[in-house]
């Protein structure tokens, strides 16, 4: 079960930071919608792109989300992803994060596979 502060965060239209280590162990960041199922935090990105190949070879990662109204309240996700989905799955979830976060379609270029990478947290920190 996911601290309910986290879920509150994830379930409006606020945005998290997914940083991922590169091969030589470099961080890399990128902004992302954000969902969870009540136990994971879920990403969904593309096969083809850094942060997929980076969790493909290490598989930790810091996720931050912050309130887009309050961006000192945050809550910050050390934690590991432990399931990759792909297929149909992946992209009516991209659907879906799409409607949450623009109120359409998604109006974007989908350029390889996407896929849906699943975080089960390891450590949770909750700032106001």
């Amino acid at each position: 079960m996911l601290d309910p502060a986290l879920e509150a965060l994830v379930h409006d239209k606020n945005f998290a930071s997914l940083t991922t280590l590169t091969a030589d162990g470099t961080p890399q960041a990128s902004i992302m919608w954000i969902d969870c199922d009540h136990e994971h935090l879920l990403i969904n990105t593309e096969v083809a792109r850094a942060k997929f190949r980076n969790v493909s070879h290490n598989p930790q990662v810091n996720v931050l989300i912050w309130e887009r109204t309050n961006p000192y309240h945050y809550v910050e996700v050390r934690g590991v992803v432990t399931s990759m989905t792909r297929g149909s799955r992946a992209a009516d979830h991209l659907e879906e994060l799409a409607r949450k976060y623009t109120g359409q379609a998604f109006a974007g270029t989908v350029e390889s596979d996407r896929v849906i990478l699943e975080i089960t947290p390891k450590r949770i920190r909750v700032v106001d």
